[in-house]
């Protein structure tokens, strides 16, 4: 579906990055626009795990190593 742009280093900052915000929004009780803007750690998540970005596709970055043909 998506080309893979994401690569290794990428995408475990992004896992971490997004895991810690789901994690600080469920272990966190507070209320309001800040505590549910944590919600945004779904997004770097999901393209940690599927290795591709949206962004990235429209902007022409990739940070996946060249494949050698």
């Amino acid at each position: 579906m998506f080309a893979t742009n994401v690569g290794t280093v990428d995408r475990v900052l992004r896992f971490v990055l997004g895991a810690a915000l789901l994690v600080w929004f469920f272990l966190d009780r507070g209320e309001g626009f800040w505590h549910y803007a944590k919600l945004i750690g779904v997004v770097p998540l999901a393209t940690s795990l599927l290795s591709t970005c949206p962004l990235y596709s429209i902007l022409g970055i990739s940070t996946c190593p060249m494949k050698k043909t």
